[in-house]
């Protein structure tokens, strides 16, 4: 019995630690050049495709699984405005990229678009961003044929003044 409550209160202590690290932000600075994998606090949704960190920067592939919904989802982030710029190029063909404003990262439904699709140009994009409450952001890349890959590297968020 005391193995199971030890068991469970290491458990417990174990969520709150890593929940306390990924408190509400308002600026992000991220480079990717220390991630092996997608970082702590942040989500990745790749569907039948894959998204993941290599060569310090994050990559989506589509493998053989074109039109699927791949995002990139950040920390949570503390209501008001901001300036969102990052660097995204592909590899060739037609690809989009959309910001979702994300109250739930396990309920699509809440997920909602702030800026509507556009095409990638292989430049860095900047972006303002409204949020009218905490909410994580979603960057919703969708990739049209067949092994072909998106790169996204130096993202920074930061109150728009």
């Amino acid at each position: 019995m005391r193995k199971i409550l030890f068991a469970g209160i290491i458990t417990l202590g174990s969520f709150l630690i890593t929940n306390a690290q990924c408190k509400p932000v308002s600026t992000i600075t991220e480079n990717f050049d220390t991630w092996k994998a997608i970082g702590p606090c942040w989500t990745a949704q790749q569907g039948k495709a894959m998204l993941y960190a290599s060569d310090k920067k994050i990559i989506f592939y589509s493998m053989t699984n074109p039109g699927e919904n791949m995002y990139l989802i950040t920390p949570k982030i503390k209501a008001g405005t901001y300036t969102l710029t990052l660097d995204i190029s592909d590899n060739g063909g037609d690809t989009t990229l959309e910001l979702f404003s994300i109250n739930n990262t396990s309920d699509p439904k809440s997920y909602v678009s702030i800026v509507k699709p556009s095409k990638i140009t292989g430049s860095k994009k900047t972006f303002t961003i409204s949020l009218k409450k905490e909410a994580n952001l979603g960057l919703k890349v969708l990739l049209n044929s067949v092994h072909q890959a998106v790169y996204v590297d130096n993202l920074s968020l930061k109150p728009k003044k």
